[in-house]
């Protein structure tokens, strides 16, 4: 006998131009986790463990359970609860069709799965609030992992917290090398595995009208958050970070209206914090954000930057294919042969991770 849990998590986009490191909308498109547990013969190996990607977004994906980040998010979590090891035997199957290192959360979807992995295959009853703990242990910036465990649009924040010894890295973490090697030391030392505080995350689910859909635009290169976030000021000025709150603050409401007013929503995705500073990783960015608008694009609401990037992420009413279509474009007369991309017309979903389980 053997049971089969399914999780699915959603992409995320992240920021929404002035919401950086706040706000997130789930999308839908989804890694899905497959893990399958034979409870009828159970052994004492701790190397039982088959872990297979399928799908054209896996390439460069460890297989090792101690160094996927699914796999180890999970480890962590079971360590957590004085579980060594994955019930034996333990096959994952992992499809993944959120593209790599493109900004539409990628990473923290990975850790999403992890957790609910762990929550499932060690029977834990992790309440959604302690699973989102768990995430921001290893992912430390919750816009994503927020959005992509609840679903929606959603507002976030996290307070600060030692994340030293025994703890996983996200791969979007710019120091994982050292992480990785406190996690190895720490290991080696047998030292007691850190447990997240409670309640280091908090969440508040804002309203999205229906009518909205999300366009994004994916060039064909990826983008390391950690180059990303290099690329950032150490200040600001008052004024810049002024302008960013008076949209965040309009934005919250202005998507949740049943008609949505395309020109308050484009202005109040403007951003002078993240996005100005990211130009030059992404030709035609520049130009993306300066061109269009809903007077010359009929059915655009606002454009921005998803995540880190690359991705452009355009919220839209209607005429979904014609404004992909405009901003595709911009990036095919980029200098020496264009910058090739792809587009997906999206659903802002309202659920989040799922994991449903099924005896065989």
């Amino acid at each position: 006998m053997s049971t089969s849990f399914v999780i699915n998590v959603p992409a995320t986009s992240a920021n929404i131009g002035p919401g950086f490191d706040v706000m997130g909308l789930s999308l839908s498109l989804y890694l899905t986790v497959t893990a399958r547990v034979d409870t009828a013969n159970q052994s004492s190996s701790n190397s039982d463990i088959a872990l297979v990607y399928e799908g054209e977004n896996s390439g460069g994906l460890s297989l090792d359970p101690k160094s996927n980040l699914i796999t180890r998010t999970a480890l962590y979590v079971l360590n957590c609860s004085g579980i060594k090891h994955f019930p034996h035997p333990t096959q994952v199957l992992v499809n993944n069709r959120i593209p790599l290192g493109r900004g539409l959360g990628s990473s923290g979807a990975a850790v999403v799965a992890g957790v609910l992995l762990a929550n499932a295959v060690g029977s834990l009853c992790l309440t959604q609030q302690r699973m989102l703990d768990y995430c921001l242990m290893i992912e430390h910036h919750p816009d994503n992992v927020a959005a992509a465990l609840v679903g929606g649009f959603v507002a976030s924040y996290l307070i600060d917290v030692d994340r030293s010894g025994n703890v996983p890295a996200s791969e979007a973490d710019e120091a994982e090398a050292l992480q990785r090697e406190r996690e190895q030391k720490a290991a080696a030392a047998d030292e007691t595995v850190k447990l997240p505080p409670d309640n280091i995350g908090h969440f508040l689910r804002l309203g999205c009208s229906p009518k909205i859909k999300a366009i994004a635009i994916i060039p064909q290169f990826e983008l390391a958050t950690s180059k990303a976030r290099a690329a950032l000021p150490g200040s600001y000025k008052t004024q810049d970070v002024v302008f960013n709150l008076q949209r965040l603050a309009v934005l919250t409401t202005a998507l949740g209206r049943e008609t949505p007013d395309p020109w308050l929503i484009y202005r109040a995705m403007e951003d002078k914090v993240h996005q100005p500073y990211r130009m030059h990783l992404i030709p035609g960015l520049p130009e993306i954000l300066a061109t269009f608008n809903p007077d010359n694009t009929p059915g655009l609401l606002g454009i921005c930057l998803s995540g880190a990037g690359p991705t452009i992420l355009a919220l839209a009413v209607s005429d979904f294919d014609e404004i992909a279509a405009k901003i595709r474009n911009v990036f095919d007369r980029q200098p020496n042969g264009g910058i090739a991309t792809e587009y997906q017309v999206l659903d802002i979903v309202s659920e989040g991770a799922s994991c449903t389980e099924t005896s065989l």
